[in-house]
């Protein structure tokens, strides 16, 4: 995998297509509207990364990273990501974002609603549950002791393959914890999503919830 696409220029986004820079991917970034409305913004917060529509973003990337607003996902058009792998590290706060029925009607995690709304992409849950200053911070080479440790969750087994490797690249351990509905081990409010652990750890955190270990 060579290329990546970020939805999302915020914080998390930001980070996101930084690092992602930085450990030799190809970037694309993608706002709400047009490529120029963010060309300034990315050259300066994100140098290297290549401002873009949507539609166009996700064209040549391998991986698509949803970091918007979870609220937002149905503003995404699903046809671009037809067939790609989607990472979906968006959070549900209801207190910030505002009540959604998407995911206050269901017993789904927040993943398998995301993954209906794009039936034709490949969901993988990760990069939810750390925060964007650890993620540009605590990143370390393969094989560091302690090296902070990710979660990955999805019901396409090589999808989640492809993100792990991924995600060892960018700095971290994954720990694949299984299909989509063991994402509800580190949504909000749960200690790995409040916590940092590194790969041991995670795993008996995910063995907690009585999902797969990675």
């Amino acid at each position: 995998m060579t290329t990546i696409a970020v939805y999302g220029v915020g914080r998390v986004g930001s980070v996101v297509a930084k690092i992602a820079l930085a450990a030799g991917y190809r970037v694309h970034v993608a706002g709400s509207g047009s490529a120029e409305d963010i060309a300034l913004l990315t050259e300066i917060m994100m140098p290297g990364a290549i401002p873009s529509a949507a539609r166009d973003a996700a064209a040549d990337a391998e991986v698509v990273v949803l970091a918007l607003p979870l609220g937002k996902y149905r503003t995404v058009d699903p046809a671009p990501l037809r067939g790609k792998i989607v990472v979906d590290a968006m959070n549900y706060w209801a207190p910030l974002d505002g009540v959604v029925d998407d995911f206050e009607a269901t017993t789904s995690t927040t993943s398998e609603v995301v993954q209906a709304a794009f039936p034709q992409s490949r969901v993988v849950k990760s990069l939810n549950h750390i925060g964007y200053h650890d993620m540009e911070e605590q990143g370390t080479p393969t094989g560091t002791p302690g090296r902070r440790a990710l979660a990955v969750a999805s019901d396409d087994d090589d999808a989640a393959q492809v993100v792990a490797a991924m995600i060892d690249r960018l700095g971290f351990d994954a720990c694949l914890a299984g299909g989509l509905a063991s994402g509800r081990a580190f949504q909000p409010g749960t200690a790995i999503f409040n916590g940092s652990f590194d790969r041991p750890q995670m795993q008996r955190e995910l063995a907690a919830f009585l999902v797969p270990n990675g």
